[in-house]
């Protein structure tokens, strides 16, 4: 029978640095880790609870990073770091607001566990449903650090077995996904801002999200941001007419309200921001 001086050096040995875990997936460790043994870690501080069924190490600090890589793993929930939080880590976020509260988007259509709301005073954590058209295309991955407590490339040198997997989106994922929240949680402005930074933008990588979005709105967004900014990348994407027969779908969208109507993307846009459509001259009559 195992006394609790084995429970303890078992636990320093399964248990992840930096990672909560559930009752769940230490009972899948071994099973000398039943309700009473758990009891006992608790009640002796070798185990600290966040929630109930959900236990770090006493002492842990945990990062935004170290719950993302966790939630992954150990609850098995199927969602990724995206927008926002996915161009910053990838370099695009020179424009975004700063604020004391870090905000964290995560993508998913699973409901994240209450437990985040409290775990890390400093950090929201914020759900948003994905574009459901894309599945699983344009997701890069990154592995998370413990011991240095950061993210790092799966290809970079002097991996470890303790580094844990985080599914980040692409840059190119991660402003259509910013471009479903214009104008309601951001401004026509700031997703202008973002896309002024993105000139390495893969048009190749680019073009088989457009293929796979369904989603008017974000299309006729993307479209027009691009045209304002002409970067040499658009001019390598395909017209929005020949991604497939939805193209642009039909009748006009209001997204600005008191805007303008672009007529060529047929969405309304901030005034300060519309531009006149080009004049065409006829040659014909000279």
């Amino acid at each position: 029978m195992p006394t609790n001086a084995n429970r303890r050096e078992l636990l320093q040995t399964v248990m992840p640095e930096g990672l909560p875990v559930t009752k769940h997936w230490l009972t899948k460790q071994s099973p000398q880790f039943d309700r009473h043994a758990l009891d006992n870690l608790l009640k002796s501080k070798q185990l600290k609870a966040v929630a109930p069924g959900v236990y770090v190490r006493p002492g842990t600090h945990l990062t935004w990073q170290g719950v993302v890589a966790s939630l992954e793993t150990i609850f098995s929930k199927d969602l990724n770091v995206g927008g926002l939080t996915a161009l910053e880590l990838q370099g695009f976020a020179h424009y975004l607001p700063l604020s004391r509260q870090r905000s964290v988007h995560l993508y998913s259509k699973d409901a994240l566990p209450a437990w985040l709301d409290h775990a890390i005073p400093a950090v929201q954590f914020v759900r948003h449903n994905r574009l459901p058209s894309l599945l699983g295309f344009g997701f890069v991955h990154r592995e998370y650090d413990p011991i240095e407590r950061t993210l790092i490339d799966v290809e970079a040198p002097g991996r470890r077995q303790d580094f844990w997997p985080v599914t980040l989106s692409s840059p190119e994922r991660a402003y259509l996904e910013v471009l479903m929240d214009v104008p309601e949680a951001i401004s026509f402005e700031h997703a202008n801002q973002l896309l002024q930074g993105m000139t390495t933008l893969s048009p190749r990588r680019m073009e088989q999200l457009l293929r796979k979005c369904t989603n008017v709105k974000v299309r006729r967004l993307f479209y027009w941001m691009a045209e304002r900014n002409a970067y040499a990348w658009l001019k390598k994407l395909p017209p929005p007419e020949a991604l497939d027969d939805l193209g642009l779908g039909s009748g006009n969208r209001v997204l600005a309200k008191g805007g303008k109507l672009d007529p060529k993307y047929r969405i309304t846009v901030p005034e300060e921001m519309w531009t006149p459509p080009a004049r065409t001259t006829d040659k014909s009559a000279s």
